[in-house]
């Protein structure tokens, strides 16, 4: 039996889910279709046909949804994993309605929910989804700060455990079990008094880098991760680095597997709270020194120099300030590249020695 978790997330990448669960034909056709309309939209967006580019993207918006809403619908099917169990929801055109419209649904968090019945649920899901978008909006728009728009990375975490929570609800439904009506944070208390904590949470906390972890209990491992994360996207964005931007998703696949690695393991094994880089731990004392370095850097950036800059200029005919934003940045940057090369090649040949000897 094919897992639907699995097959739904391989849907982001058109056909994919399909393949997985052999239905070739299907799959080939959203994967070909929607690369098919990404070169028409290059070739029309070269020739500044804007308008009929902008409808090859509604087009192909349109076959990526139907791509997931149709991956969806198969692989929840697997939930009957014997023929008889399959022969038996075909005679029963209710159910497969019910399924299809709860999947439908369940693409805007918590209606798929209402569908069930499942009223708290499903308000729970809607006003968390709907009141973050608002919140960061509010925020942004209040502080006229950019930044905050990195929350909206909350959004994809509630959408998925909302789709798959009410794929879970529908299945024990036709499975004949109760539906009982309570919010997510009455789960999450109940398996904290019980003593256990949900793998279906901790999945969906993964797509937020560390979370997952720190949910598990991971704290030195989920801080690790959350802080690499987060602080790269500052730093690039300060520096103007963005040749190193491909750090970021790698950070984020490999945070993301590693919490569904754990995730799976939690309750089969004891969970090892082994922190990702564990160099820093023994190293206070250079981190303090470039947390030094990094005030310095911007008590000289923001205050000292736009104070001395105009003066400078005045007597010595000479821009500061621009050399400092154009050069000294790069300048740092290179001289750290250079010496974390060296010291490099320097521990690749004294490992060498200690080999030989």
């Amino acid at each position: 039996m094919k897992n639907p978790i699995l097959a739904f997330l391989l849907a982001f990448f058109p056909g994919g889910g399909l393949l997985y669960l052999r239905k070739p034909l299907r799959g080939l056709a959203y994967m070909f279709g929607e690369f098919g309309l990404i070169v028409i939209f290059t070739f029309l967006y070269a020739h500044w046909e804007y308008g009929l580019a902008f409808f090859v993207v509604i087009a192909g918006v349109i076959l990526y949804v139907v791509n997931l809403v149709d991956t969806a619908i198969t692989a929840s099917k697997t939930a009957y994993p014997t023929a008889a169990n399959q022969a038996e929801a075909m005679k029963n055109p209710t159910e497969e309605q019910e399924r299809f419209f709860t999947i439908l649904l369940s693409f805007i968090p918590g209606l798929g929910h209402f569908q069930l019945g499942l009223m708290n649920r499903g308000l729970t899901l809607f006003m968390a989804f709907v009141g973050t978008i608002m919140m960061v909006f509010f925020v942004t728009v209040l502080t006229s700060r950019e930044e905050f728009l990195l929350f909206l990375a909350i959004l994809p975490v509630i959408w998925v455990y909302g789709f798959f929570d009410a794929i879970h609800q529908l299945n024990k439904k036709h499975k004949g079990e109760e539906l009982i009506d309570r919010s997510i944070l009455e789960d999450i208390e109940l398996n904290r008094v019980n003593g256990k904590k949900s793998k279906s949470i901790a999945v969906a906390l993964s797509f937020f880098p560390g979370a997952g972890h720190l949910y598990l209990g991971l704290q030195r491992r989920g801080i690790q991760l959350m802080a690499a994360f987060l602080f790269s996207i500052y730093i690039l964005d300060v520096l103007r680095l963005g040749i190193f931007l491909f750090l970021i998703p790698i950070i984020w696949f490999y945070s993301f597997f590693d919490g569904l690695q754990k995730a799976s393991a939690y309750g089969k094994e004891e969970l090892d709270d082994t922190p990702i880089i564990s160099y820093f731990l023994n190293q206070q004392k250079w981190v303090g020194i470039g947390l030094i370095l990094l005030g310095l850097y911007y008590l000289t950036s923001h205050m000292a120099l736009p104070a001395v800059a105009p003066l400078l200029d005045d007597w010595l005919n000479v821009d500061f300030k621009y050399w400092f934003d154009h050069y000294f940045q790069t300048t740092i940057v290179c001289l750290l590249l250079i010496g974390g090369g060296i010291k490099l090649l320097v521990g690749s040949k004294r490992k060498n020695k200690e080999d030989v000897s």
